[in-house]
């Protein structure tokens, strides 16, 4: 079998096993900082977490896909291990500043929620005063 074709299978093999390690880890404990982000919304958490996930695998395994190709025919053992790590190192890269970029996010609309929950008077108004007026 032709070395090239075995640093394929893998290169495909190893990066698609860390894509749905990641998404599964990611899903499972981010459901409670969604749960939070959602003010408690625990469906509307539920749908964003699997959206989420289900662009995370669009994302990845696509960019995985369109860089399986190697530039150079591999002819030894060494050069299977030389791709490989480059082009797992990219991957695990890329796996990276998605996640990254996702708590970016979140936290972001999280943060917001806070302030406005924070600006909120404890009690309504029970009335005002007059300006000038004095007590």
């Amino acid at each position: 079998m032709d070395l090239t074709v075995v640093a394929y299978i893998v290169y495909l093999l190893v990066s698609i096993g860390l894509t749905v390690w990641v998404a599964r880890t990611l899903s499972r404990n981010g459901r409670i900082f969604l749960s939070d982000v959602l003010k408690g919304n625990e469906k509307l958490a539920d749908a964003v977490n699997h959206l989420l996930v289900v662009g995370f695998y669009l994302v990845n395994l696509g960019f995985v896909a369109l860089y399986l190709n190697a530039d150079e025919e591999i002819t030894s053992t060494r050069e299977i291990f030389e791709t490989l790590s480059t082009k797992l190192g990219v991957v695990l890269l890329v796996l990276g500043v998605l996640h990254l970029g996702n708590v970016w996010v979140l936290n972001k609309i999280r943060r917001r929620g806070v302030l406005e929950r924070e600006q909120l008077p404890p009690v309504p108004p029970q009335g005002w005063v007059a300006p000038g007026a004095r007590a």
